[in-house]
């Protein structure tokens, strides 16, 4: 079942990123956790979820004016919200867990929020913030950039340039930097970075396994991502299989000859060389 996913998810991202259908391939992720999942009862409800909004609009709304139903619609009257108890939990990551629960990280709530505006026709794109995913939604004067995991909240520069010192620091002028921070990304971006958080939730409860399901899943999108290929070739240690983590770790040095760990992954590499001997 896990190769067949993952076949399925390449065969998905091999199209061009317009055709990638986000709300689809996030619920295919889902089925890791949950391989029964059915798909298209929650597309179909997030369809149900516009048509509902669609209605109460005028025909002579703004974007923005139709970005206040949704904000309305969403976070009051259904309760979608941010959950900061248990940032953590994995179901956090998880579409079809998101939309029944009505809690999610930002990255989740954004898709949820870019799905339902993009079906009554808002211009939305997601923007990978730093420390914290955002949406920004392109009107007639410019951009408005919105934070689904704060309600659909409106953030102005100095609101931005204090969560770039929350998330960046050292006391250097940032807002100079906001113009590339707050580019729009692409569906293919938004997974990877799903997958990354959920790496992240693995990572913590030490589920190795599950460490290394998801990042199979980041290299088929980036198959020279260095850093995942380190922390694949970390896990394929921690499960005692020297030779992928081999594999792994001399091709993240290959592409991160100069990272600051370098020299303790070639000394892992060493042991790992070690071990690998004495197996055969």
């Amino acid at each position: 079942m896990a190769d067949t996913l993952l076949n399925q998810f390449i065969t998905t991202l091999a199209q061009a990123d317009p055709d990638i259908d986000l709300a689809a391939t996030a619920l295919l992720i889902a089925r890791q956790a949950y391989p029964d999942l059915d798909a298209d009862s929650y597309l179909e409800r997030l369809d149900r979820m516009a048509e509902a909004l669609r209605e109460r609009l005028d025909p002579d709304y703004t974007p923005v004016d139709t970005m206040l139903e949704l904000n309305q619609y969403l976070f009051s009257e259904l309760g979608f919200a941010g959950n900061r108890q248990d940032y953590y939990d994995p179901r956090n990551s998880f579409l079809n867990d998101v939309l029944d629960r009505r809690l999610g990280i930002p990255i989740t709530l954004s898709i949820v929020y870019l799905e339902v505006g993009r079906r009554v026709g808002l211009d939305l794109e997601g923007v990978p913030f730093p420390g914290h995913f955002l949406v920004k939604l392109h009107v007639n004067e410019g951009e408005v950039i919105l934070d689904p995991y704060g309600g659909g909240a409106s953030l102005g520069l100095d609101d931005l340039e204090e969560r770039m010192e929350q998330a960046m620091g050292n006391g250097r002028p940032l807002r100079p930097l906001l113009p590339g921070l707050l580019s729009g990304t692409t569906k293919r971006n938004i997974l990877v970075r799903m997958l990354r958080n959920l790496r992240s939730v693995y990572l913590r409860r030490e589920d190795h396994l599950r460490v290394l399901q998801t990042l199979d899943w980041i290299l088929a999108c980036q198959p020279d991502d260095a850093e995942a290929l380190r922390d694949r070739g970390l896990a394929y240690e921690t499960l005692e299989c020297a030779k992928p983590a081999l594999e792994d770790l001399r091709r993240y040095l290959d592409l991160a000859p100069r990272a600051p760990d370098a020299e303790s992954i070639r000394a892992r590499v060493i042991d790992l060389q070690r071990a690998a001997r004495r197996l055969n």
